[in-house]
């Protein structure tokens, strides 16, 4: 059964990935960039400091805790457990591969760091702010960006699942932990006064 399914993952990778042209690599190395989001980033910060005042510091905090967790996680918990050598530094198939700017990244890809990080971020963010067009574009804009490291031939589409899969979870726990943590603090203070 694991055989069938590294077989579908590989030949899904292989249709998805072979669909290039220079435009779409200039394009996905931009979206597959960690810091050319800083704006994105910027303007939910800002829309959160004007929704949660005060509390922003604490959501600021817990989105340090969730994206440490992820990243990390999805390196020592994932990729160097399984360690499942990414597309490009597989030999079996590594010659069909298109790589942009012949970058490949490290030896193992399982699971995909920025999946876990994006949809962290989109999970996390969206149970905050829960407005229906918000929630859309953010997971739009974490697929995408998932989406890039498969046509950049570093990762699987189970690479992807499997990251997407761990930053739901822990951005749903890191929001749940915002709401306890609201709540004692809540609490406390309604007790004090």
């Amino acid at each position: 059964m694991l055989e069938f399914l590294d077989h579908i993952d590989r030949a899904v990778f292989l249709f998805l990935n072979s669909l290039h042209s220079p435009f779409w690599d200039q394009v996905m190395w931009w979206i597959s960039g960690r810091f050319n989001w800083v704006p994105l980033y910027l303007l939910i910060t800002g829309y959160l400091i004007y929704r949660y005042k005060w509390k922003v510091v604490l959501i600021l905090v817990l989105v340090t805790l969730l994206i440490t967790l992820s990243d990390q996680g999805s390196v020592h918990l994932f990729k160097f457990v399984f360690k499942r050598l990414r597309p490009c530094h597989n030999h079996e198939i590594s010659h069909m591969v298109h790589i942009v700017r012949n970058h490949c990244g490290g030896l193992y890809g399982f699971v995909s760091s920025h999946a876990a990080n994006s949809f962290a971020v989109a999970t996390y963010s969206l149970l905050l702010i829960r407005n229906r067009y918000y929630s859309v574009f953010i997971i739009l804009w974490a697929s995408l960006v998932s989406y890039s490291r498969i046509y950049l031939g570093v990762h699987y589409p189970g690479d992807i699942i499997g990251g997407a899969m761990l930053g739901i979870l822990l951005g749903y726990i890191v929001y749940r932990l915002f709401i306890l943590i609201d709540r004692l603090i809540h609490n406390r203070w309604f007790i004090k006064n």
